[in-house]
């Protein structure tokens, strides 16, 4: 017997027990459509978080202080931020921004909204890619004078005013007022700061955040700079690590009390994540394969229990072990195949509804998890098909004839 009419032969069992045959690929159906979903969930996870770094640059540098060297003191400050602007001292850097920030109750009203406040120094919003919906940004003039001046980010201008028009209103921080003199534009996604009230940096240390850095000067959370271009992203690295050794006194790399990150490693980082993230929930939809592939190889030894009368006749005709194996190998991929089908269908049917559900982000059906997914359908069909097939061939022609 050829492949064609093995092949022919197993729709023609399948069509016979068209209920059973259903039943049995509903594993395979669930399992096809868990794993194409989930991992549509993590392409599209990890395309979201890929776009948005790679909007605000990939030459963005940021560095942090590193608690466990510091014990939880900060360890950057304003004297940091003054060197690091100095072009002689860094040349591969084209612009450095700072911030230091805390949770604050920012009333308006009635209304109160508990959020970030960060202090800024200017350029700082633009160097995150922050454009105004309306109003202003802080400029500065802002810092130089510790202005009492706000800009709010799109979720807390929404939360504080609802429909009315923030800009020229006050809000007060702490107990004192500032004015609204910007809303910026709605980010979303993962990127966040839309929940967040910006401040001039120098009012900040003024009237929210007095901590003192390990220098004695008011301290900062984290420090943006901007290479000059992508290809000088490590030497601008460099340069920001000699001038803060320098700032604070360290000879040795261990010694570092703070830590430089670049966006391309950031990304580097998220990708990782991101892919172990996709893995695992892959692995976690892929039980319900191998569920589905175990009730494959128990309807397939039940098939063999029915047809072992036929069995027996075939083989007392001349068919070869071969023949009985290779027939009902076939039947099992074709169950596992057709289930991998229409689970691709189920699969796509749950990414939109995800989709529509879920406006973060959007899933992401790629080709190669189509592939995977129905290379692993036929695996398990096969595989699961193997024990059963191979206990058809091994019936001797007698035994089978007799059996009732």
């Amino acid at each position: 017997m050829n492949l064609l009419e093995s092949f022919l032969t197993a729709l023609d069992s399948l069509r016979a027990n068209k209920l059973r045959s259903t039943l049995t690929m509903l594993g395979v159906i669930i399992g096809v459509g868990a794993v194409i979903a989930l991992l549509s969930v993590g392409s599209g996870v990890n395309r979201l978080i890929t776009d948005e770094i790679q909007a605000i640059g990939t030459n963005l540098i940021n560095v942090t202080t590193d608690n466990q060297a510091t014990g939880g003191t900060p360890a950057l400050s304003v004297a940091d931020l003054r060197a690091l602007q100095d072009p002689l001292n860094a040349p591969a850097v084209s612009q450095v921004a700072a911030s230091v920030q805390g949770t604050q109750e920012v009333l308006y009203g009635g209304r109160t909204y508990r959020s970030t406040v960060a202090g800024v120094s200017e350029g700082y919003l633009a160097l995150n890619n922050f454009t105004p919906a309306f109003g202003d940004m802080l400029t500065q003039q802002d810092v130089d004078t510790q202005a009492r001046v706000a800009v709010l980010g799109w979720d807390a201008a929404q939360r504080l005013f609802e429909d009315e028009y923030p800009v020229g209103r006050n809000v007060r921080i702490s107990g004192v007022s500032y004015e609204v003199v910007g809303v910026l534009a709605e980010k979303g996604g993962f990127a966040g700061g839309d929940s967040t009230v910006y401040i001039p940096l120098s009012t900040a240390h003024s009237r929210l955040y007095a901590t003192r850095a390990l220098d004695g000067e008011r301290a900062v959370s984290a420090i943006l700079a901007q290479a000059v271009d992508e290809n000088s992203v490590d030497a601008a690295v460099a340069q920001i690590t000699l001038v803060l050794r320098e700032q604070h006194g360290i000879v040795y790399a261990e010694d570092d009390d703070f830590q430089i990150i670049s966006q391309t490693e950031l990304l580097e980082t998220f990708g990782v994540i991101t892919a172990s993230f996709t893995v695992f929930l892959g692995a976690i939809a892929g039980i319900s394969l191998l569920v589905g592939g175990i009730g494959i190889m128990n309807i397939m030894l039940v098939s063999v229990t029915e047809r072992t009368r036929e069995i027996g006749i075939r083989k007392a005709v001349g068919a070869l072990r071969r023949d009985i194996l290779v027939q009902f190998l076939i039947e099992s991929l074709v169950l596992s195949l057709l289930g991998g089908l229409l689970g691709i269908g189920l699969g796509a049917l749950m990414s939109m509804i995800i989709d529509r559900i879920q406006n973060d982000f959007s899933p992401v059906i790629e080709p190669g998890t189509i592939l995977l997914a129905t290379g692993f359908a036929a695996a398990v069909g096969l595989i699961f098909g193997i024990y059963p097939a191979w206990r058809a061939a091994r019936l001797r022609p007698i035994e089978a004839l007799r059996y009732e």
